[in-house]
This record gives structure tokens, C-alpha cells and sequence, in this order.
């Protein structure tokens, strides 16, 4: 085994000469290059490294309730702001009652580097009640192309239950849901829009009082670096 080492100084390769790369082979074989312009490429990535390797992959968006709007029909109540205690963090609260599904809606635009792929996402929630009781948050989408009708049906929901843990405004975070199939074909510059609900007639909502969203969590997955 061959070893260039430098202990004390930094290392300096210098293809000198114009438009000369720096080249890295193994058995003779070349397998990646530096360019004089600082492009790197190699077997596993190319360019400007849309393609590499831990750089793409799971990426996540955060919803706060206060980017959230109640729905015309059927909808929560409007943002809240709850004091805590004075000269502590307020908490802004969209409330969804027990009595039936209550829905708000939000949107997002995706990056291109999105791979148009389904999303997940999990509930950030809180309670004013004491108990152990449960909730249902859903989440369902739908995309709109350019000149596309906005005039549209939703996609499949996807459900995700929690429990309380006994004490009023603790912060309560769901497991990260299923998959969710956003309807309308998504393409790139799409606008997406998300309609999450308490779904009281799933069996694990029990409780009460208000269910409190404080945000939604959103996963997607990415394929490229840039949006180039």
C-alpha cells in the first residue's frame, strides 16, 4: 500500500498546467477526477454532486398551526394564543373539539428536488386535560398544477393516534404516520395543499375536551441536491 502523508502541512496535489485534472485510479483504472474548474466526479457521483450519496434522501417541513387556516366548511376553531405563564413560551393553538371531524388546511410548494413521492407526517399536540384519554389526527393532499383547477378532491386521509400523559400543556408528539398518496399526479412547481382533521370516530379518540394542534411535522423525500 501506497500512502501520500502530510503531518505538519496541508496537502497540495497541483495538476499544473492549463486545464489539466487532478486523477485518481485504482489497478490502473481510473475512477474519479478533480477538474480544474473543481468539479469532482467519480463511479458513485457526478457534477456538482446532484446524485451523492447522504446528501439527498428524508427531509422534513415544519407546519406550526399558525400557518394553518380553519376550513370554510367544518372547520376548527381560529388560532389561539394561550399564556402559559407570564415570561414563558404562549403557545398559538388550533382547537378541535369531540363532537365531529374538524378540519384546517395549509399549503406547501415543494422543492423540485422532491421526488413527487408519498409523505408522512406526525402531530404535534397538546391538551388541557389531566387524563390519559386518546385523539385521531388526519392528514390528507392534494397538488394543482399550473392552470389547473383548485376545485379538486383530496387524496386518501392517513390516520395516526396518541395519548394523553396525564398533565395539561405538556407537549405531545405522535409516531410519524403511513404513507400518504398526495392526489392530482404531482409534478414540479405544483402547489400542495393539506387538509389535517380530528377523526373522532376512530376508536382511539376518546377524549373530551379540545384536542390542541400545535403544528404538523411533514416528511418527504428528495432525489437531487439543487433545484437546478
Amino acid at each position: 500500500m501506497s500512502t501520500i502523508k502530510s503531518s505538519n502541512e496541508h496537502l497540495t496535489l497541483n495538476a499544473d498546467g492549463s486545464s489539466k485534472d487532478i486523477k485518481f485510479q485504482a489497478n490502473g483504472v481510473e475512477k474519479g477526477s478533480l477538474s480544474s474548474a473543481g468539479v469532482m466526479t467519480a463511479t458513485s457521483f457526478a457534477g456538482s454532486g446532484a446524485a451523492l450519496t447522504g446528501l439527498y434522501g428524508k427531509q422534513t417541513i415544519w407546519i406550526p398551526a399558525n400557518a394553518m387556516t380553519p376550513t370554510e366548511s367544518n372547520g376548527c376553531a381560529a388560532i389561539a394564543a394561550v399564556e402559559t405563564t407570564a415570561g414563558r413560551p404562549d403557545m398559538y393553538v388550533l382547537d378541535f373539539d369531540d363532537g365531529a371531524d374538524e378540519h384546517a388546511q395549509f399549503t406547501v410548494a415543494f422543492p423540485k428536488s422532491w421526488n413527487l413521492g408519498t409523505v408522512t407526517f406526525q402531530a404535534f399536540w397538546t391538551s388541557t386535560a389531566t387524563d390519559t384519554d386518546g385523539v385521531a389526527w388526519g392528514l390528507q393532499g392534494v397538488a394543482v398544477s399550473n392552470d389547473g383547477t383548485m376545485d379538486i378532491a383530496y387524496g386518501t386521509a392517513v390516520v395516526v393516534t396518541d395519548d394523553n400523559i396525564s398533565a395539561a400543556e405538556d407537549l405531545l408528539v405522535t409516531a410519524e404516520s403511513g404513507a400518504i398518496t398526495i392526489a392530482g399526479t404531482p409534478a414540479d412547481d405544483d402547489l400542495c395543499y393539506f387538509r389535517v382533521f380530528r377523526d373522532v370516530s376512530d376508536g382511539n379518540d376518546d377524549m373530551a375536551e379540545d384536542a390542541r394542534l400545535i403544528g404538523i411535522k411533514l416528511f418527504y423525500t428528495t432525489d437531487a441536491i439543487t433545484d437546478a
